[in-house]
């Protein structure tokens, strides 16, 4: 026993240490509650009588040596930490961190939020997978619509459907299932279609949906409405056209066209070289969706649309390549700020 006394003597004088966690782990090695000295201090009942005294006095002498140690070692950090600090020059420039910046995309849907909240719209947002009731059926799509089929739709299991959502609309089916008119609400949200990827479309995008429906609602107030979204997002020098177009859950319905913003109505790739650029579709709300959702037709009108906010962010912000926005490229993000 005695030979161990002293091997912890050793120990404990040869100790030195310039680190406060290194310096706690020789404090618990000894005089921890499974510590050396902790455990000869337990055992000293075991130790002949004759023998008790003087081993309790070692040991406490081995204690005192450890307490003293680690006393002086953490004086000796604490003071040459002291010392570094006195030394820093407080006026260096600090080092540099790099911050991050908003996503385009984001950016832009706070601006369309920000628009039709000023003229009563709420913001209702619902599941990305969903049924067929929500994203079809509820919306008049007849059962053999071509949207329903594989090539535009991704299916995540098949009878019963289940799949990504391809447009927003099925938000508004929930908030029509949930509420009465007067509805006044967008639905913003990603939604997915199987298609090629190119500098024009993607596979997955971000859509925003409008819908308003009460008593009298007719074509002239959507007309407004949308010429008065144009103008806020690009400018009043902002021109709109109305093209008669197709959707099962409006009639009539229409697309509407802005005056390029890229090339200035010149023509560009991002045009088609006709100085127009499609951004969103809308029309009225057929009566067969209003049946469905249990809001009478005869009381009730109103209209709906849905917009792409990268066509949005590509008008806004001069993009040309769709594809960009989902890179993650640090290089492009860090070009935009704020509008």
């Amino acid at each position: 026993m005695s030979e161990k006394l002293d091997q912890f003597k050793q120990e404990i004088e040869a100790f030195t240490s310039s680190s406060m966690e290194e310096l706690e782990r020789f404090r618990l090695k000894y005089l921890g509650k499974k510590g050396e000295l902790t455990v000869l201090f337990d055992n000293i009942r075991n130790i002949p009588a004759e023998e008790r005294k003087t081993f309790g006095q070692n040991v406490n002498i081995l204690k005192n040596m450890v307490l003293s140690k680690v006393e002086n070692l953490k004086s000796q950090i604490e003071s040459k930490y002291t010392q570094q600090v006195d030394e820093m020059d407080i006026s260096c420039p600090a080092n540099s961190m790099e911050i991050g910046a908003r996503h385009p995309i984001s950016v832009v849907t706070k601006k369309i939020y920000d628009v039709f909240s000023k003229i009563g719209f709420t913001v209702a947002e619902g599941p990305e997978i969903e049924d067929d009731w929500h994203v079809f059926s509820a919306l008049n799509f007849p059962p053999e619509h071509p949207a329903r089929d594989m090539q535009d739709t991704f299916f995540v299991e098949k009878d019963p459907d289940v799949l990504l959502r391809t447009h927003t609309s099925s938000i508004q089916v929930r908030v029509m299932e949930a509420s009465q008119p007067p509805i006044r609400v967008i639905c913003p949200g990603r939604v997915f279609r199987n298609e090629i990827v190119t500098a024009r479309s993607h596979c997955i995008f971000h859509q925003i949906e409008g819908l308003y429906i009460d008593k009298n609602v007719s074509f002239a107030d959507m007309k407004q409405t949308l010429l008065y979204f144009a103008k806020e997002m690009f400018g009043n020098h902002i021109n709109i056209r109305l093209r008669p177009s197709y959707f099962p859950f409006t009639e009539p319905s229409a697309e509407m066209d802005i005056s390029c913003d890229i090339c200035g109505g010149k023509g560009c790739n991002l045009c088609k070289y006709s100085g127009w650029v499609e951004i969103l579709g809308c029309g009225m709300v057929d009566p067969n969706v209003l049946k469905n959702m249990n809001i009478d037709p005869n009381v009730y009108s109103g209209f709906a649309f849905g917009l792409g906010v990268e066509r949005i962010t590509q008008q806004l912000y001069k993009t040309k390549d769709i594809r960009l926005f989902f890179e993650n490229d640090i290089r492009f993000l860090k070009q935009f700020e704020a509008i």
